[in-house]
């Protein structure tokens, strides 16, 4: 989108729309989810959250997640699909984010995954999750405060899902633990486990 009300939330990329992407694994496998034809919009694309979750395959049953930009909401319902116990959604442009909850409604997952139109780096979580995805729009400018929002919403010793620009060096601080790292054309997709003093500096 081209005013920062939207483009502040969803994942983006120039050029035409995919139209549809979908659910790549787990109990809702196949399910279309619509990708609105708006400037900005950049789902994961599926060959990164196909490895994603193949890292997160131990730790995905039964955790509680996080989707700090959700934009389509790929990353949360394929948590989801994949055994998360509950997500919650972080969107702030108000159209996606009632795509978002019509969708979960469809898919039958509308009682695990909580949406809230709001900015990511500014909203208070109410319970902490063991997995954070950060996929800001790459020229927005967000990355510090993204990053701090990470922490806040993470239990100690958690999981956070990064996506930037692959030649944008990230400061991530010496909690942030590298777990595995991934690049195409596009992106650099990394998980990090953080230590428990990096998930309580915002506290």
């Amino acid at each position: 989108m081209a005013e920062p009300r939207g483009r502040g939330q969803s994942r983006g990329r120039s050029g035409a729309s995919p139209g549809s992407i979908r659910i790549i694994g787990g109990s809702l496998r196949g399910s279309r989810l619509p990708v609105p034809d708006r400037p900005g919009l950049r789902p994961s694309s599926d060959r990164v959250r196909e490895t994603l979750f193949n890292w997160l395959q131990h730790e995905i049953v039964g955790a509680r997640v996080a989707d700090l930009f959700a934009g389509t909401g790929c990353l949360a319902l394929e948590a989801l699909s994949r055994g998360a116990v509950s997500a919650v959604a972080i969107e702030r442009d108000p159209g996606l984010a009632e795509q978002l909850r019509a969708q979960a409604t469809r898919l039958g997952v509308a009682e695990r995954l909580e949406v809230r139109c709001a900015d990511a780096t500014q909203v208070q979580p109410d319970a902490l999750a063991d997995i954070v995805f950060v996929d800001p729009p790459f020229q927005a400018g967000l990355w510090q405060g993204a990053l701090q929002a990470a922490q806040r919403w993470l239990k100690p010793r958690g999981w956070v899902y990064l996506e930037s620009p692959p030649d944008c060096p990230l400061q991530t601080g010496a909690d942030w633990r590298l777990h595995r790292e991934g690049r195409t054309r596009d992106v650099r997709f990394a998980l990090y486990q953080l230590d428990s003093a990096a998930a309580q500096l915002a506290d």
